[in-house]
């Protein structure tokens, strides 16, 4: 099979005026209800399990064009594992299972005939500790074309593109042949994001980007997510409550539910909505507990 790059324009959005959605318990009516339409990427049923750990429970969940979706809960309740799904990330965790779907343009990403690497290539992934290569500034940019064997015909062109997209070319562009590791924190994040963004995927994940980063280079780069989604559509996990009020379009809260046995926990999702919706008018107790601070 092979994963197609979409061709149309933006897609409506679903106009939702019920500012007391019901809660998504796994139920499709009630996605359908807060979800965008014609969405890049879907989950129906997902569940994801750790050998006889079960880590993930049912989540559905819809993820629109040129919008950023945050997804937040406390520790422990699934988020960073839903994301890793996303991308088949999960499949490098031994003992790692995924059961339902998760598409892509209406196609499978798990399916028998699915490459993950060119998975990977379409839905790119930011981590939550800058990871720069150990090379320098052009060499960490012009990697990712180089091995998925990307048709350039001007290299350099395509490193200052990126680095143009992740505004970082002024601050580099005098240094490209110096190490990737001179850079401070949150350059080298947005070097990780000029890396994710060269060879042009669809999706861009981020779990937790700016959790090692100062205030003004988390501001940097949720100005940079703002600029970024006019391209690409963006998932990012953050425990930052108001990172997500102020960069997403939608919000999905988990929660955790502790197994009376093993004690162990299983991630849920509680309730997906507009941002918007999400804090100033929850449908779940539970959601308006955690944003405001009586649990988590």
């Amino acid at each position: 099979m092979t994963i197609h790059s979409p061709t149309s324009t933006t897609d409506e959005i679903l106009d939702v005026t019920d500012r007391t959605e019901a809660v998504n318990n796994g139920d499709a009516s009630d996605l359908a209800r807060t979800a965008p339409r014609g969405p890049v990427m879907e989950t129906r049923d997902l569940n994801v399990f750790y050998g006889d750990f079960h880590a993930v429970h049912d989540v559905n969940l819809s993820f629109g064009r040129h919008e950023i979706t945050a997804l937040i809960g406390p520790s422990g309740c699934g988020k960073s594992t839903v994301l890793r799904s996303l991308n088949r990330m999960n499949d490098l965790v031994a003992g790692a299972k995924v059961q339902g779907s998760v598409t892509y343009h209406g196609e499978d990403i798990y399916g028998p005939k699915v490459d993950p690497i060119t998975v990977r290539q379409h839905i790119g992934m930011v981590f939550q500790k800058p990871n720069p290569f150990p090379k320098s500034i052009y060499d960490n940019i012009a990697y990712g074309p180089r091995v998925t064997g990307m048709k350039v015909t001007d290299m350099d062109a395509v490193v200052e593109d990126a680095l143009r997209g992740a505004a970082l070319w002024d601050e580099v562009k005098d240094k490209l042949k110096s190490p990737a590791y001179g850079l401070s924190g949150g350059q080298q994040q947005r070097l990780c994001i000029a890396r994710t963004i060269a060879t042009r995927p669809d999706v861009i994940l981020m779990d937790e980007p700016c959790s090692a980063l100062d205030p003004i280079a988390t501001a940097r780069i949720e100005d940079l997510m703002s600029e970024l989604k006019t391209e690409f559509t963006i998932i990012i996990v953050t425990h930052n409550m108001q990172q997500a009020s102020r960069v997403s379009d939608r919000t999905a809260f988990f929660t955790a539910r502790p197994d009376e046995t093993t004690g162990n926990r299983t991630g849920l999702l509680v309730e997906f909505n507009r941002t918007q919706d999400i804090f100033e008018a929850p449908a779940d107790p539970r959601t308006e507990a955690y944003i405001t601070g009586r649990f988590g």
